[in-house]
C-alpha cells in the first residue's frame, strides 16, 4: 500500500489491495476535492478512515469522519463525499452481488 504522502494534490487516488470473488479491498489517498461527488453504488461498501479526515452526506444526513470511523454503506445507499482532509487515507471493502464481477 502506497503512503498517504502520495495522495494526488486534487482528487483522489484508488489502489486495488486484494480481490477475491466478489470482494474488493482499495485504498484510496485523498487530496483536495474540486467539488462533491455523488455516489449509488451496486454493491456494499464498508469505509474506514485510517488517516485524516472526510465529510459525507448519507441519505441527506452530515457526517463528519476522522482516523478510526467507519461507515457501511449498503448497495443502493445514496451518497456524497462533500470534503476531504488533503492527505486523508482510506480502506474501501466492497461486497459485489453474488454472480456479479467485480470492475477492475
Amino acid at each position: 500500500m502506497a503512503d498517504r504522502s502520495a495522495a494526488p494534490e486534487r482528487g483522489e487516488r484508488t489502489d486495488e489491495v486484494v480481490r477475491h470473488r466478489n470482494l474488493v479491498v482499495e485504498q484510496i489517498l485523498s487530496g483536495t476535492l474540486d467539488g462533491p461527488a455523488d455516489y449509488v453504488q451496486e454493491q456494499d461498501e464498508w469505509v474506514v478512515v485510517v488517516a485524516g479526515a472526510a465529510v459525507l452526506e448519507v441519505d441527506g444526513e452530515r457526517r463528519s469522519l476522522a482516523a478510526r470511523d467507519w461507515l457501511f454503506l449498503p448497495a443502493g445507499t445514496p451518497h456524497r463525499l462533500v470534503s476531504t482532509e488533503p492527505g486523508t487515507e482510506w480502506l474501501a471493502v466492497h461486497l459485489w452481488p453474488d454472480g456479479a464481477t467485480p470492475e477492475p
